[in-house]
């Protein structure tokens, strides 16, 4: 794990580089959770090995620091994503993002274009108001969510985990140590969106785009066609919901390999 500082907000953010040829692969984790920790399950089978991989914590949860003076927007989430790469000397990578980390991926397409040449979003919200998870969060001050609301958010996906469900023991292990205030400010600005709307912006990107969802999401997830209509592959990863990659991590590595090669 390495780490490198950020001046602008004084802390240090955390990565895994893996050595490998380019394109760069970049992977953003979702709401609380760190992206090595997320993607590490990924088949090297499936041919996803060979290239250089970064698994990108971002600022407030994973391995990175929990500066709370930073807003937790999509925009400066992006900027951060931005900083990193710039900082590396890294442009035009494939990046790949899950559900907060597709948010903040396409939002870090629309800012910096010429660092990203190809976008794959997992899940990740496209209009204002968020999911179900995101809206729980925000509908409490942030005083409420940190002071009794994190712990009973925590309690209840680590029940789920107690009850079999593995994909919630991923989840709450990781969740757990991110910074209360992070996941509530993420999760707020998942629900007030960007200006242009995420769903706008990802039409009016011109690279190519893959939008990946599990089987069991599909009643709530985005209209394929309507996808398909503004030129974004639309990829479904079998006998999976949300947390596709530790519900069926080698489905996930079939998908996630046509994306990166078709899209």
């Amino acid at each position: 794990m390495e780490s490198i500082f950020l001046h602008h907000l004084q802390s240090f953010a955390s990565f895994e580089d893996i050595p490998g040829d380019n394109p760069v692969r970049v992977y953003l984790a979702g709401l609380g959770m760190s992206a090595f920790g997320s993607f590490a399950r990924i088949n090297p089978n499936t041919d996803l090995s060979g290239n250089r991989s970064i698994y990108f914590d971002l600022p407030g949860f994973g391995f990175s620091d929990r500066p709370f003076e930073f807003s937790y927007s999509l925009e400066d989430q992006a900027r951060t994503v931005a900083e990193l790469l710039d900082r590396l000397g890294i442009s035009h990578v494939f990046l790949i993002g899950h559900s907060l980390g597709g948010s903040v991926a396409i939002t870090l397409a629309i800012l910096r274009p010429d660092l990203i040449s190809r976008l794959i979003v997992a899940e990740g919200n496209l209009d204002p108001g968020g999911g179900t998870f995101s809206k729980g969060i925000a509908a409490q001050s942030e005083e409420e969510f940190t002071r009794t609301g994190f712990a009973n958010l925590l309690h209840g996906i680590k029940t789920k985990a107690e009850n079999g469900d593995k994909s919630m023991t991923a989840f709450a292990c990781m969740l757990q140590t991110a910074a209360p205030y992070a996941v509530y400010r993420s999760a707020l600005a998942l629900t007030k969106g960007i200006k242009s709307t995420m769903r706008t912006s990802y039409y009016e990107l011109t690279i190519p785009r893959a939008y990946i969802c599990g089987e069991q999401s599909l009643p709530d997830a985005p209209d394929s066609r309507e996808l398909t209509k503004h030129g974004i592959k639309v990829l479904v990863v079998p006998h999976a919901g949300h947390f596709m990659m530790f519900e069926n991590p080698n489905g996930f590595s079939q998908v996630l390999r046509e994306a990166l090669i078709q899209s």
